[in-house]
């Protein structure tokens, strides 16, 4: 079986390659891919990160089509999402009850998700039912937002302060107000752009409480007025130097957990340790490997406590997949969420 998909490097070079899918073993499955969403990952692969090609698309949502002899948790004509990294459940942190600290994990092999078929491990496929193909691609990044509020330990009724209006902020700002929070304030770098606009509208949608446009107002200021010493948790899903807003906004005590990357220098930030411990402040990075808290993602989709079709605001198939990626990387369309659509 042949299998074509997408590859890019830095100044958005695109190429499609074909590679051969091999039989299931023992412990694998083959699967057709019908949606992939675009992630900040693969945005960087093509804005500034490497010169070499890399695999495009981790976000998948796949129809089971053949398995090996050992695979019980599906079957063909399955409706499964894909983990990207998987936890192995036998290291020593797996063992210990920290399979979130896998030292051994399974992944996708080097195989694009803006592709046709790929050939995984059993254990990287979970089973859905009730959503689309659409709708259910999103559910890793959804985890990724669910797991860095619970990384937060927001306090009944705490406030919250969200960095960042991409999707991963704005899920991460919805899952807030889910878990408890009494007031979320999310950032949004300028509200005036078309992208801005939709983001800002998204917001409203999900029920934020406010949003600040950082590039014409004071962060600072504006939620001192309402919290003058400080929120009790940031969460930063934009680039590691608004770290330094986070520190700004924080009250004493608060927890600032993080996930955003930058691979073109925004990832160095001067810290004031001393402010650090004085004022009890924890930093509180977290990182999606491996996918945890799949199956409560989609059961938050399932139920519409968080509203896919309004995060997903374009698809598109292989051909138009160059154009996407330059209008997200120029922010010229109001494109919250981009997802490749795969029917051949």
């Amino acid at each position: 079986m042949k299998s074509t998909g997408l590859y890019g490097k830095k100044y958005i070079n695109v190429e499609t390659r074909s590679v051969d899918i091999k039989p299931p073993g023992f412990n694998d499955v083959i699967v057709k891919i019908h949606a992939c969403g675009v992630c900040g990952t693969d945005i960087n692969f093509l804005k500034q990160w490497t010169d070499q090609a890399m695999p495009l698309g981790h976000e998948i949502a796949a129809e089971v089509l053949e398995i090996g002899k050992g695979v019980k948790n599906v079957k063909p004509g399955d409706k499964v999402v894909i983990e990207d990294c998987s936890m192995c459940g036998i290291c020593i942190n797996c063992k210990n009850g920290r399979p979130d600290k896998c030292i051994n994990m399974y992944d996708i092999n080097g195989q694009p998700g803006m592709g046709q078929y790929m050939r995984l491990r059993y254990n990287s496929l979970i089973k859905f039912d009730g959503l689309s193909f659409l709708e259910a691609c999103i559910t890793e990044p959804l985890s990724v937002s669910l797991n860095s509020v619970l990384n937060a330990e927001i306090p009944f009724n705490g406030s919250v302060a969200v960095l960042g209006c991409g999707p991963l902020g704005l899920m991460s700002a919805k899952i807030a107000k889910l878990h408890g929070a009494g007031f979320v304030a999310i950032s949004e770098i300028n509200t005036r752009s078309k992208l801005g606009k939709a983001r800002v509208d998204l917001a409203d949608k999900l029920g934020i409480d406010l949003v600040i446009d950082s590039k014409e107002e004071d962060i600072e200021k504006v939620l001192k007025k309402k919290f003058p010493k400080g929120v009790d948790r940031v969460i930063v899903s934009s680039p590691p130097e608004s770290i330094n807003d986070a520190l700004r906004i924080i009250g004493y005590g608060g927890i600032i957990t993080f996930y955003g990357l930058h691979f073109g220098g925004k990832n160095i930030i001067n810290l004031d340790i001393n402010n650090l411990i004085f004022q009890k402040i924890t930093l509180r990075p977290f990182f999606a490997e491996p996918a945890i808290n799949f199956n409560v993602s989609i059961e938050l989709l399932k139920k519409g406590l968080i509203p896919a079709k309004e995060i997903i605001t374009r698809t598109f198939e292989f051909k138009d997949a160059k154009n996407v990626f330059n209008s997200i990387i120029e922010g010229s369309e109001p494109i919250i969420k981009a997802v490749m659509i795969i029917d051949g």
